[in-house]
């Protein structure tokens, strides 16, 4: 008889697993599984853990791909740094939890809503866009991908002359690998796209913003910018009228 698929982990704050962990709060939810602020019981650190839904997660292969892909990406400054993994038994299935750096900060969608008119002044967007093209670019130097870029995706830990980002949940694409990193181009000119505000205010953006979104067609986006490292170099090389 096949285990009861699991929705929702529903851990309340005070649950501790694996006996050193102490659950804080849920920080989120998404397809693989939840993700929740923990504190370490003996050094009282806090960390995040991404608990697996076990029937996302077969045979492990999920979540080891996951770790693997943060280990190989520790250099990268804008990726969340990888600790350890554990097994706990919920409702009696082994659950995979991988132990994480903890961010403080806000997610970008959040962020933007409390932005003036829920959107950013077109250099504070390209400021913003330039720090997710460097951070994307380190990735895609390492042959890897994130595969979902979106606000909900982006931690701004501060943001002052320039922005300190972190990226969450990487997706684990099994197609072309060249199409994924074409995604993530399209992606970060989607996020420009949406801190301007949109479809409402993109006739009146300045022809500079125009010439890098491109009205989001995929054909113009990757014919300019075929690789991020070509988007990084026209943003470097940006002139304001």
């Amino acid at each position: 008889m096949k285990p009861t698929p699991i929705e929702s982990f529903d851990l309340h704050p005070g649950r501790v697993l694996a006996r050193k962990y102490e659950i804080v709060s849920r920080l989120g939810v998404g397809w693989e599984g939840e993700v929740y602020k923990i504190r370490e019981k003996n050094t009282h650190i806090e960390r995040a853990a991404k608990l697996f839904f076990p029937q996302r997660n077969p045979h492990n292969k999920t979540a080891k791909a996951y770790a693997r892909k943060l280990h190989k990406l520790r250099a990268c400054p804008i990726v969340i740094h990888y600790h350890t993994e554990e097994i706990v038994l919920l409702r009696r299935q082994p659950i995979t939890v991988l132990v994480s750096e903890y961010v403080e900060g806000e997610l970008l969608s959040a962020f933007l809503k409390r932005q003036r008119g829920s959107r950013l002044h077109p250099t504070q967007a390209i400021h913003l866009l330039y720090a997710l093209v460097l951070g994307m670019e380190c990735i895609h130097q390492a042959r890897e991908y994130h595969g979902d870029l979106h606000s909900d995706n982006v931690i701004v830990e501060s943001y002052g002359l320039e922005f300190q980002l972190k990226i969450l949940d990487f997706f684990q694409w099994q197609g072309p690998k060249r199409a994924v990193l074409q995604d993530d181009i399209c992606d970060l000119v989607r996020i420009l796209y949406d801190s301007l505000g949109g479809v409402r205010y993109y006739a009146k953006q300045p022809r500079q913003i125009k010439a890098i979104c491109l009205g989001l067609k995929r054909s113009l986006i990757l014919k300019r910018f075929p690789t991020v490292n070509h988007l990084r170099q026209h943003l470097e090389a940006l002139r304001w009228d």
